[in-house]
């Protein structure tokens, strides 16, 4: 790997500054955990690293009056620790554990997880089932969004050279809402999912209402699985229901054929998965 510049800034608003100066040629540097590794097989045009990691407006955990902000350098290993996301969200805390290995988790931040912006990227359908939105700041100033319009393609955000991801905020209603998250790969750890589901629901009057499911590595970027959704708005919580969003599920999603599983063998995992973490949500719903 060639030798690159380094530069600390003090404040986000220089490190902006300093990414809209340079452009292509710098690049926003937090845990380092990917962008090191992708510097090293292809470092293109890129010259500068400029360090956010140790900036305050990007870290902490915290709940307020609008719900729980998690600050884009919060690390993987800060989150499963936390107090307030061991209470109340979960299944972003199961996300959390299944990312690498324990020094991955010590260094990777949930920010740059999501920046990162693989298909298999095992925070996300765990924050957009609790319909997390994010906040991004550039020379405009800043924007907030749903997180599922943050994702573009593979590798690929809505990020300018010159944008930082800030935080990412979970509204206060959904805070503690009955949801699940679960990953299979080809082993237990340090592996990229095969497929990542999540699911939140409630129960009320005895009916499903507000569900959400979402799915990592069976398309381009994780999604939302919105007919499946509308599907269960309303149902009552039978097994009949459950599979056959199962089964939507799979009719939403465009797995591929690659070296470690067939598209086939996907859609198997896409259906057994989905009727898995409904089936848990409907458990800690009925229990709570």
């Amino acid at each position: 790997m060639r030798t690159l510049d380094y530069i600390a800034p003090e404040s986000a608003a220089d490190a902006i500054a300093l990414l809209a100066e340079h452009g292509e040629s710098a690049r926003p540097l937090a845990g380092g955990t990917d962008l090191i590794v992708d510097l090293k097989h292809s470092p293109g045009n890129i010259h500068i690293l400029v360090d956010v990691s140790g900036l305050e407006e990007f870290r902490g955990i915290e709940e307020t009056d609008e719900g729980l902000r998690i600050g884009s350098m919060a690390t993987y290993a800060e989150i499963m620790e936390n107090p307030i996301c061991l209470e109340k969200t979960p299944e972003v805390v199961a996300a959390s554990h299944t990312v690498g290995a324990v020094q991955t988790r010590n260094l990777g931040t949930i920010g740059g997880n999501l920046v990162t912006c693989v298909p298999s990227a095992d925070s996300a359908p765990a924050l957009m089932v609790l319909d997390a939105e994010v906040t991004v700041a550039g020379t405009n100033g800043n924007r907030r969004m749903p997180i599922e319009e943050f994702f573009v393609g593979p590798r690929k955000t809505i990020l300018q050279p010159h944008e930082l991801l800030v935080d990412i905020w979970i509204p206060k209603k959904n805070l503690g809402k009955p949801s699940s998250f679960y990953k299979f790969g080809l082993r237990k750890g340090q592996a990229l999912a095969l497929v990542n589901v999540a699911a939140a629901l409630e129960l009320k009057s005895g009916k499903i209402v507000e569900p959400r499911i979402a799915l990592g590595a069976v398309a381009p970027t994780p999604i939302r699985i919105l007919k499946a959704e509308t599907f269960l708005s309303g149902k009552k919580p039978t097994k009949k229901n459950i599979q056959e969003a199962a089964r939507i599920a799979v009719t939403e999603s465009k797995p591929i054929d690659d070296f470690r599983a067939s598209a086939s063998y996907r859609c198997q995992l896409i259906q057994t998965l989905t009727q898995r973490v409904l089936t848990r949500s409907l458990e800690i719903a009925t229990a709570s």
